[in-house]
């Protein structure tokens, strides 16, 4: 009995921590129902991640330094109303780049549905 107490106890450690595969648990749909102000809202989204470490006037494109950010977003990465067709918006929703949360997200997606205003 005692060795068989081993190798069943050694299987069920092994099978308990690599049975869950999943990360973390999946976010939900957020749903922005207020106006979203780039300064406000985006810039310090942009702080928050440090998104000007790589996206700097010498480094990346584009140059998310608060107060360049605007001019280097819009055109270039920003479709005013049209979330879809904008890189900043297709790279961290459907590419996952620097895994922005999904409330962050949805605040950049209402921000360029309502015009990608410099408010």
């Amino acid at each position: 009995m005692k060795k068989l107490f081993k190798p069943i106890l050694v299987s069920s450690l092994a099978l308990l921590c690599f049975s869950c595969y999943y990360n973390e648990f999946p976010e939900e749909d957020v749903n922005i129902d207020r106006d979203v102000s780039f300064a406000d809202d985006i810039i310090p989204i942009f702080e928050v991640y440090d998104c000007a470490r790589c996206h700097n006037d010498s480094g990346q494109s584009p140059n998310l330094i608060s107060n360049e950010a605007y001019d280097a977003l819009v055109p270039a990465y920003v479709t005013a109303g049209n979330p879809n067709s904008s890189r900043l918006y297709t790279m961290l929703e459907f590419e996952e780049h620097r895994n922005v949360d999904a409330t962050s997200i949805a605040l950049i997606k209402k921000w360029i549905e309502d015009g990608a205003d410099n408010n």
